[in-house]
């Protein structure tokens, strides 16, 4: 939402129907908006692995930034740094595997665009707070826009299935799945189609 201060609103609105645990406010400061012990509901309708409707299974973080809707800026660095704080800690409190620190994006691609291309993933990774492929970036990207045969498509959802995405079989939702996944791991190009430079790095990050 474009106002801080309506995002918080609506957060805590039992009305709106949407919540979650923590809070980042544009200042970088961390506000707990429901205790732990409760179910946040800030993934609604969702997938990941075997699971199915992840508010029950998830710790829910939203970050003040007016989105997509809004010209999408930039994060502030002080809301990353403590995010980066957060999410260790909660790491280590709750045994997470890094592979399952997750944008709403990666659960619920039909739905939702965020945190969005501009999150620094790799960085989060470096940290141990998330899954990242490792290749040479400049050999990797020699193989951008080059065409996959439809085997190789199949391989890359069959890659993105093993990662843990919900892979839907309609052709729309297939883009947008491809998308989530640019808007994750491959930002300078984002437009839904496959490539070598996706295929290679789906395969990677399942090595991982």
């Amino acid at each position: 939402m474009k106002s801080e201060n309506k995002a918080i609103n609506r957060l805590t609105d039992v009305n709106s129907k949407v919540s979650s645990h923590f809070f980042i406010k544009k200042n970088g400061e961390v506000i707990l908006m429901v205790p732990l012990k409760y179910i946040a509901w800030h993934a609604g309708k969702s997938k990941w692995k075997k699971y199915n409707l992840l508010n029950k299974y998830s710790v829910g973080i939203e970050i003040q930034n007016p989105g997509h809707a809004h010209e999408y800026p930039a994060f502030n660095k002080i809301q990353i740094l403590n995010l980066l704080k957060l999410c260790k800690f909660l790491k280590k409190k709750l045994n997470i595997n890094k592979k399952n620190i997750l944008g709403h994006s990666d659960v619920s691609y039909t739905r939702k665009k965020d945190p969005g291309e501009k999150f620094p993933w790799e960085l989060f990774a470096k940290k141990n707070l998330s899954l990242w492929y490792n290749i040479n970036k400049t050999k990797l990207a020699s193989f951008r826009k080059k065409k996959v045969s439809k085997t190789e498509k199949n391989n890359f959802y069959l890659n993105l299935k093993k990662i843990g995405y919900f892979v839907d079989s309609n052709s729309k939702n297939k883009k947008l799945l491809t998308l989530a996944f640019q808007r994750k791991y491959r930002t300078k190009l984002l437009n839904g189609i496959i490539d070598k430079e996706c295929l290679i790095i789906s395969k990677n990050l399942n090595k991982i």
